[in-house]
């Protein structure tokens, strides 16, 4: 004898697990209307897909950054899927917009703690292979940073694609829209870091090779090559290091002496850029 499948029971059972009307009524008929049975079969269908497509490159998806409310502390996370018109649909979005919220709010030490928070009762990781199942794309969370400071300032460019936090030493007057336009500097600019101390040996050591092969193919005589090449440096300092670029809205300002014309001695103390697939 076959059990009734009410209309109730699919839409509750859609509301749980975000999968298709079909593959709810279905999932209930195999359970026998049993609904945490049907739970399981559709977490094992999930299951079976994500599996299937491990191998799949997942370079879609959406970067989410949030600050919170009192603004000490930000969060940026890169959610994926397979192709960009599952990247750009609601659901999709909102699905990343759930995992940052849990993110900001827990702010866990890493990825892989992310992965193992409870989200609407199951873990992350469980939730990406259920969501894998209802989509039928490889969903997954690829990358996670935390900014905290006196003042931090989330910012969103190009339709979820980019996505970046900005830590200020300090929170006063004119500090949140100055953290706004340095947050758009760093996802037009890309600094590799704040200043010229943040920059590794190996990124020096490298652009100091590139311009002494630079001048010796020039001709230059052996002795000048050191002296060209530290100004050549000073060069990669002022076009890669934040404080030291030129301020995008107004070239006669570096970024360090816009934030001090702002609020004296405003400047920086961390940075995360995250873009899409990259």
């Amino acid at each position: 004898m076959s059990v009734q499948i009410s209309a109730s029971d699919v839409n509750k059972l859609r509301q749980q697990t975000g999968a298709g009307m079909m593959d709810c009524k279905k999932a209930l008929v195999e359970a026998n209307g049993d609904f945490e049975a049907a739970v399981d079969y559709l977490r094992k269908k999930g299951a079976k897909v994500a599996a299937s497509r491990q191998d799949r490159d997942s370079n879609e998806g959406v970067i989410i950054a949030k600050s919170t409310a009192d603004g000490k502390s930000g969060i940026v996370v890169e959610v994926n899927c397979e192709t960009d018109f599952v990247a750009k649909n609601a659901d999709f979005v909102a699905f990343a917009e759930k995992i940052a919220d849990l993110a900001l709010t827990s702010q866990p030490a890493s990825l892989e703690e992310l992965k193992g928070l409870e989200l609407d009762g199951r873990k992350v990781a469980e939730y990406l292979i259920e969501q894998t199942g209802v989509i039928g794309e490889k969903i997954d969370v690829s990358k996670y940073e935390v900014v905290t400071a006196d003042k931090v300032v989330a910012y969103i460019h190009g339709n979820y694609r980019l996505g970046v936090l900005v830590g200020l030493s300090a929170d006063a007057a004119g500090v949140e829209e100055a953290g706004r336009d340095v947050a758009m500097q760093i996802a037009a600019m890309n600094p590799v870091a704040i200043d010229k101390d943040g920059v590794d040996s190996q990124t020096i050591e490298r652009e100091l090779e590139i311009a002494k092969d630079q001048i010796r193919a020039e001709g230059k005589p052996e002795e000048m090559v050191e002296k060209i090449a530290a100004g050549k440096l000073n060069k990669f300092y002022k076009d890669n290091t934040l404080l030291n670029q030129e301020f995008v809205k107004d070239s006669s300002k570096s970024i360090a002496q816009f934030l001090d014309s702002v609020n004296k001695g405003l400047t920086v103390t961390a940075f995360k850029r995250v873009q899409l697939g990259a």
